[in-house]
């Protein structure tokens, strides 16, 4: 071969390569994840190189902040969701609105709406879900035997602690008045968890506290998100608020306030949300310290 043919040979096989490469990035999956605890668990499978967007929620961990934010996954619009060529979107569910994920289905994009249960079980469940939407089946066994694990752990500890003290949590909508959980919410699930009783029994879902229902609540702990406390003005703004002066939760300063998605997501971090706090809400109680699952740090 001379050194012409050599060169044409040479260069004809870099433009293979290159052709090939290319085509290899256009087959990688483009995956959009919707909601914080359906995000944790991509990024817990090891599969964040294949995330082009998030939704408003996905919070953690800190390090996919920098890529796209849908918005907020209630108020989602099927079009710049769109607009980035998904390959497979992955929305927890009650996203919304209807109408947008109609448009998203119709579409032809993959949707796969994951379970949002506030139990152990809908915890393993996410990890099930997401991980045979990803084509990760193996990962996810070794990531719900690791989370279940955990779960195990943290509940078994909590077990041991016989007194249930009462727990009243308020979710701040800005300057109107607060809200605060009922039955079957992602609150009164990981307050049962960590060894409380929710202050509220007589309703399902969120409503606004009045004094009087807060005074017949009675609430021992006063638990929020720590961004629902600043967006009160703070444990002296919290305090001020004459539907909570009036609790002996308040009068005694117990005030909890643990990052939102930690507290009420129930993905990979739920075993350490538990005994996190479990800690506040038993302080006197021999209890381990709290660990994140590997792979989402």
């Amino acid at each position: 071969m001379n050194a012409g043919s050599f060169i044409r040979c040479t260069l004809m096989g870099l433009l293979l390569t290159a052709a090939a490469s290319a085509a290899a990035a256009d087959d990688k999956p483009r995956v959009i994840s919707i909601g914080g605890a359906v995000t944790e668990v991509v990024a817990a499978l090891g599969a964040v190189d294949r995330l082009v967007a998030i939704d408003s929620t996905s919070r953690y961990p800190a390090s996919l902040r920098g890529l796209p934010d849908i918005g907020y996954m209630r108020h989602l619009a099927a079009e710049p969701i769109l607009a980035l060529e998904p390959t497979l979107i992955l929305a927890v569910a009650d996203s919304g609105p209807a109408s947008a994920l109609a448009q998203l289905k119709a579409s032809g994009v993959p949707l796969v709406i994951v379970p949002d249960d506030p139990t152990v079980e809908g915890t393993l469940q996410k990890v099930d879900v997401v991980a045979a939407a990803l084509g990760l089946q193996d990962e996810g066994v070794k990531l719900r035997a690791r989370i279940e694990a955990e779960l195990a752990a943290s509940t078994a500890a909590v077990e041991k602690i016989s007194e249930r003290p009462s727990v009243l949590f308020l979710l701040s909508i800005g300057t109107g008045t607060p809200l605060v959980a009922g039955r079957e919410t992602a609150a009164n699930g990981i307050i049962q968890l960590a060894g409380g009783r929710n202050a509220i029994d007589g309703f399902t879902g969120y409503k606004p506290l009045s004094p009087e229902a807060a005074v017949e609540a009675a609430p021992e702990v006063l638990l929020l998100t720590t961004q629902g406390l600043e967006m009160i003005g703070g444990e002296a703004g919290l305090l001020a608020l004459p539907q909570v002066a009036v609790t002996p939760a308040a009068e005694q300063r117990r005030v909890v306030a643990l990052e939102g998605q930690l507290l009420l997501g129930f993905g990979p971090r739920t075993g350490a949300a538990i005994l996190e706090l479990a800690r506040y809400l038993h302080p006197d109680a021999d209890l381990p310290a709290p660990a994140f699952s590997a792979g989402c740090r």
